[in-house]
């Protein structure tokens, strides 16, 4: 399995210890995601419907 080379983090992480946060890079079968302070020591990932199911769970509000 190939990962993407397409790395970018969030425009949230911020200067100095903002600067640490999880990475994530995308092809069109596959999402990616790894952590920036050691972008060597491995990846997850993801098909892109199951990334976009927990994207869509974690945007909906909690049950009532």
């Amino acid at each position: 399995m190939t990962t993407p080379d397409n790395w970018r983090k969030s425009s949230h992480s911020g200067e100095g210890d903002g600067n640490d946060c999880v990475q994530i890079a995308n092809s069109p079968t596959l999402v990616a995601i790894r952590d920036s302070k050691d972008p060597t020591y491995g990846t997850l990932s993801f098909p892109v419907p199951t990334f976009t199911t927990f994207l869509q769970a974690l945007k909906s509000p909690e049950p009532r």
